[in-house]
């Protein structure tokens, strides 16, 4: 049997393989030596290009959360029940299509699929540019919205990737800061918009798209040149298909909406409901805009932070009191939604923010924690610790992959919600006591499965 090829990253020129798509056969990144040797430089250089094709990813994701404050109802003729729909359709998109590009990594590798991925996020862009004008139809907006959902699907692929390269005692990190930076594409792509309104005015949204058209080209040619593919992520069909039948695997995803679907669903609603909560204050799209990024980017930047607290003192206990703040956080906005206080509106919103932002890196550190840990399980029962290693990065990725697409659907269903909200009363009230509710059941799951005495997976 021939000699397994290794990557032109680990090689003297002349030794560089003749297959090409910068293929890394030999990594371990669980050796010390090697790790110190090789794999850390290579890791980095990956998550550095990672990082910024799913930041870009993310802004044009999030792109109808900033296009909706350049509608204004009288122009558009879009009421703002019709505004939250335009929001909800690309969250729903970027969640179906993570699963698709969590198998995309394994099939075609990081590099090679995170060229493609940055490249199809010129398809919503373009389109946008074309139809936003006075006049456009209402369908016409709604499909063009739904394409911008192909951004959500870099979060998945990136971070089965990213999960592959570095070591089990560093993917809080990793994977905090490579989710971190892509959630930056949130508030970034926000604060572009409320440039473009202070300067060019609100009869101007293509200059958004403008902006994005040249740095998604860069993304596409940079992870050509810079990023690799990891012959040890590849195909793992079964693995998530194995998955589906661990039942953490629906746990882990359920947690994972109340962190992240908030997130994502929060930084999408948050201008309207700022504009229909408090009209008076924020009665131009410029005062909303104002003040939309700021939760988004302080939770972005917390994500890594939750992933190094977790590395420390365990995902699951980070998690759990997580989600309690998060239900004290909910209360604080309901409390000030009932006394129509603004200020104490915003800092409720904004620790809902930063709370989701921590545990959305504490709740993925969760996930590798709980297949290594059945790995040394398996390794102290007599199994082969190579193949228990295996085991472990192949259901790992799979399960973030399946959680990732899940939790994305809370974004949905947070938007439906204040949909409804609106609709019925007026207000967001009753959507503010069903997240209430919706965390204090998430506590109860988390310490149930992970925290409790006698607990099999104490992570």
């Amino acid at each position: 049997m021939a000699a397994p090829t290794r990557s032109p990253a680990l090689l003297p020129q002349s030794d560089v393989p003749a297959r090409p798509g910068r293929w890394i056969d030999d990594w371990r990144p669980e050796d010390p030596e090697f790790w110190e040797s090789t794999g850390k430089r290579v890791a980095r250089r990956n998550l550095f290009f990672s990082v910024f094709s799913e930041h870009i990813g993310f802004s044009i994701w999030s792109l109808w959360s900033v296009l909706v404050l350049f509608l204004p109802e009288p122009v558009f003729g879009i009421d703002p029940a019709g505004k939250f729909l335009l929001t909800a359709l690309p969250t729903a998109l970027g969640a179906f299509v993570r699963l698709p590009y969590t198998f995309a990594v394994a099939k075609f590798g990081g590099r090679n699929w995170t060229i493609v991925s940055a490249a199809l996020l010129l398809i919503p862009t373009i389109a946008t540019a074309i139809v936003l004008e006075p006049g456009v139809s209402f369908t016409t907006l709604l499909v063009v919205a739904c394409l911008a959902g192909v951004g959500g699907g870099n979060f998945a692929s990136s971070m089965a990737n990213i999960n592959a390269f570095y070591p089990d005692r560093l993917k809080g990190w990793a994977l905090g800061l490579n989710a971190g930076g892509g959630n930056l594409g949130v508030p970034v792509v926000q604060l572009i918009g409320l440039l473009v309104l202070a300067t060019a005015g609100a009869e101007h949204p293509r200059i958004i798209l403008l902006v994005y058209i040249p740095l998604i080209v860069v993304a596409a040619v940079g992870a050509a040149l810079v990023m690799d593919n990891l012959t040890t992520a590849r195909n793992q069909p079964r693995a998530m298909r194995e998955a589906t039948r661990e039942p953490h695997t629906w746990i882990m995803s359920f947690l994972y909406i109340g962190s992240f679907g908030s997130f994502i669903g929060f930084g999408f609603a948050f201008g309207q409901v700022l504009q229909n909560q408090f009209t008076e204050s924020f009665a131009t799209p410029l005062a909303a805009a104002s003040l939309t990024w700021l939760g988004p980017l302080l939770g972005s930047l917390i994500r890594p932070v939750g992933g190094a607290l977790a590395d420390r003192f365990g995902g699951a206990r980070i998690t759990c009191w997580t989600f309690v703040a998060m239900a004290v956080g909910a209360g604080v906005v309901w409390s000030a939604s009932q006394v129509e206080s603004l200020p104490l509106f915003v800092v409720g919103f904004v620790l809902l923010f930063v709370l989701s932002g921590v545990g959305n890196g504490s709740t993925y550190k969760m996930i590798p924690a709980i297949f290594r840990s059945q790995a040394l399980q398996r390794v102290a029962d007599g199994g082969d610790p190579e193949a228990a290693d295996r085991h472990a990065l192949r259901m790992s990725g799979a399960l973030i992959g399946i959680a990732g697409a899940v939790g994305a659907f809370g974004g949905v269903l947070v938007n439906l919600a204040f949909r409804q909200s609106f609709l019925s009363t007026g207000t967001g009230d009753s959507a503010y006591l069903v997240f209430i509710a919706f965390y204090v059941v998430c506590v109860v799951v988390t310490w149930a499965v992970y925290l409790r005495p006698g607990a099999a997976h104490r992570v």
